[in-house]
């Protein structure tokens, strides 16, 4: 059997072929002993890991392991995905959001990293923690999505009241802009504060994507990575917002699978 591995910052991703279907595995990332364990009890198996953390997934293992960059595994995961799924984009922009955000260009024969912004997952646990307390994903995600971030985030329209602005009036202006000095942190619902914490991710990473995609030349943005596992609030912040700035946002279908299909592909060959 052939096991590719993507051992990341947060999350542990595996993808393997199992009577001809491919299948997926995740882990947290505290749970890289067991996982190196898991795979040191399978015999007859070729390994190739990517990653921050696929170095010292490595040296727990007991079978030799192939390690690739983790950029050129992602790029090749996602070719295979969009094949599969019968998208036939030859040139855009991948912005894979775990994290952080790290942003390609992508064409038929290279990828290229163009850029990248330090929001992303990470952004979306950290400040969530700060200002509800909360730490647990599945619960910060059902509870952003009930949440109205009118009395939180500023936006265009409100500036220009009155008058037609000179950009779309659906923009935001400015994150966390909104909040009346009167009110405190205990004022405002928990919702509303998840809401507009997951709201300013998802704009931040559609708008840096939309830019590299005008840089580029090109109308599509493939969007994968962990911050969109069960997180359907996110996905719409970031499809409205790219389709608003003028790009067209693509979803894969277990994209946060792809550096692990890469590596899997990688062992193949």
């Amino acid at each position: 059997m052939n096991i590719g591995i993507d051992a990341g910052g947060t999350l542990i991703k595996v993808a393997y072929m199992k009577n001809d279907l491919l299948e997926f595995e995740k882990f947290p990332i505290a749970d890289l002993e067991q996982v190196a364990s898991w795979i040191n009890g399978l015999d007859n198996i070729k390994i190739c890991t990517t990653g921050g953390k696929a170095t010292f997934l490595k040296s727990l293992l007991s079978q030799k392991a192939e390690q690739i960059v983790e950029f050129e595994a992602t790029s090749s995961g996602v070719r295979y995905l969009l094949a599969t799924c019968g998208i036939t984009e030859e040139s855009y922009i991948l912005t894979n959001v775990g994290t952080g955000t790290s942003i390609h260009h992508i064409n038929k024969s290279e990828q290229q990293r163009v850029g990248g912004t330090g929001v992303g997952g990470g952004t979306m646990m950290g400040l969530s923690q700060l200002l509800t307390g909360i730490t647990d994903y599945d619960s910060i995600v059902p509870l952003a999505a009930k949440g109205i971030r009118d009395r939180i985030d500023l936006k265009v329209s409100q500036i220009y009241k009155g008058t037609v602005p000179p950009i779309p009036g659906d923009l935001t202006a400015s994150n966390f802009g909104n909040v009346d000095p009167m009110v405190s942190r205990t004022d405002l619902e928990k919702e509303e504060l998840l809401a507009s914490v997951i709201g300013m991710v998802g704009e931040t990473v559609a708008t840096v994507s939309v830019l590299a995609a005008g840089q580029y030349g090109v109308s599509s943005v493939v969007f994968i990575g962990s911050s969109f596992i069960r997180n359907e609030f996110l996905k719409e912040v970031v499809q409205s917002y790219t389709r608003l700035r003028g790009a067209n946002p693509i979803f894969l279908e277990n994209g946060e699978y792809s550096g692990a299909i890469g590596a899997l592909l990688h062992v193949s060959k």
